[in-house]
């Protein structure tokens, strides 16, 4: 589940780097929340792919 959330979030803040002049801030919010769920997958000691 995690892993699935990690990816859309991952490939929406791609498409927001092309469109960054219309959403900057919150494709940098999206960013953070791929990364944190990222690292949370790495400390519960999962797979993080």
């Amino acid at each position: 589940m995690l892993k699935a959330i990690f990816i859309i979030l991952f490939v929406l803040w791609l498409l927001g780097m092309v469109s960054a002049n219309t959403m900057g801030g919150f494709l940098h919010i999206l960013l953070v929340l791929a990364v944190g769920l990222f690292l949370i997958r790495i400390i519960q000691g999962k797979s993080p792919f």
